[in-house]
């Protein structure tokens, strides 16, 4: 009988302590959710105190910058896009982005719809630039930051920058595994091109001219960040017109382009407003060395050009493709390889040789 009375005490007591364990773990495990920050206050690359959610989930760009960045990074974060796809960029972007909405963005005097985005919903706004961060890029963030009640983080957009630029995102973004692959493809392409490029001396360097829009009579000067993946082989620009700066295209007469006399021609496609067809066959042209010499190439540009427009990191393949273009005695690579290995990086689509093919079929080189 004391025994059982014994056991009975033993029972109860244990239970109570299960009892209070039990209420005890769930108290602290609501006390641990109270306690977990849903913000976060961030300086962003313009200096800026930036307050914006713990978790980002959803996320806009002011420009095509910003907007190739976060697709190569974390795609499935994207709200919208900030230019028009047309179908010869689509054939390049996996089917499930696509039908993303295009919500504008504020590139060349262009306009951001404030009422769709808003309905997106971003949680924050990237402000990626190509040129240097001052005073204006901070005030311009502002301003836009207080019209729509939506934080706008800026980002340093300049091209030796990228690895600062895609660390920082990727955290932000929870994604630095994929932030770090894609830095080290960079950084690896820019010290890799530059290497091989640096040494040739000036007298040997290929002189270049960049014809913009549909009669290739616009372009960019040296320095400009519109013709930068030029700077960087080592090309020569022949193009000594002034800095507009911010969207660029400065404006080139037919008498300087013969004048200038280039060895070789970079145009956009036609299917781009581009003047490569023209620049071929015009007889204002014509004798110009470079279109004597069959050397007027056209950039590729699907989904994203290879050069400039927009500037961001779609470059680095353009590094590679360049100068190869132009030195291909001291640079040689398998561009249907690296545009292959590109393309599913940056763009996550699996191109075939002949896709990869098709991209360069104008550019210059002769692929196999």
């Amino acid at each position: 009988m004391i025994r059982t009375k014994k056991h009975k005490l033993a029972y109860w007591v244990i239970l109570f302590v299960m009892i209070c364990s039990l209420f005890t773990g769930c108290g602290t495990k609501s006390e641990l959710q109270q306690s977990k920050p849903t913000s976060q206050t961030i300086t962003d690359h313009a200096g800026r105190a930036v307050t914006i959610p713990a978790q980002i989930n959803k996320c806009y760009y002011t420009s095509p910058l910003g907007m190739i960045m976060i697709y190569s990074l974390a795609p499935d974060k994207m709200v919208g896009w900030s230019m028009q796809l047309i179908d010869q960029q689509k054939k390049y972007i996996p089917e499930k982005y696509q039908s993303l909405p295009f919500l504008g963005g504020l590139q060349m005097n262009a306009k951001i719809n404030n009422e769709e985005l808003l309905k997106a919903k971003p949680e924050v706004i990237f402000s990626v630039g190509p040129d240097a961060l001052t005073a204006t890029t901070k005030s311009d963030a502002d301003k836009l930051q207080q019209q729509l009640n939506i934080p706008v983080i800026v980002v340093d957009g300049d091209i030796k920058s990228t690895e600062k630029a895609y660390t920082f995102v990727g955290q932000l973004l929870g994604v630095e595994d994929k932030a770090k692959e894609l830095a080290a493809y960079c950084n690896n392409t820019l010290k890799e091109v530059t290497a091989a490029t640096e040494a040739i001396p000036e007298k040997n360097r290929v002189n270049v001219y960049y014809a913009e829009g549909p009669k290739g009579l616009a372009t960019e000067p040296k320095g400009g960040s519109h013709a930068l993946v030029l700077d960087l082989v080592n090309g020569n620009n022949v193009a000594q017109v002034d800095n507009k700066g911010g969207s660029g295209m400065s404006n080139a007469s037919m008498e300087q382009v013969l004048k200038w006399n280039p060895d070789v021609i970079l145009s956009w496609s036609m299917d781009s407003g581009g003047a490569y067809d023209l620049i071929r066959n015009n007889e204002d042209w014509k004798n110009i060395k470079a279109v004597k010499n069959h050397k007027v190439y056209e950039i590729p540009n699907a989904p994203f050009n290879w050069f400039d427009r927009p500037p961001s990191v779609n470059r680095f393949l353009g590094l590679k493709w360049l100068a190869t273009t132009l030195y291909p005695d001291v640079y040689k690579v398998d561009m249907v390889k690296e545009t292959k290995v590109f393309y599913s990086m940056f763009y996550h689509a699996d191109l075939s040789d002949d896709d990869a093919r098709n991209l360069l079929i104008n550019s210059g080189l002769k692929v196999k």
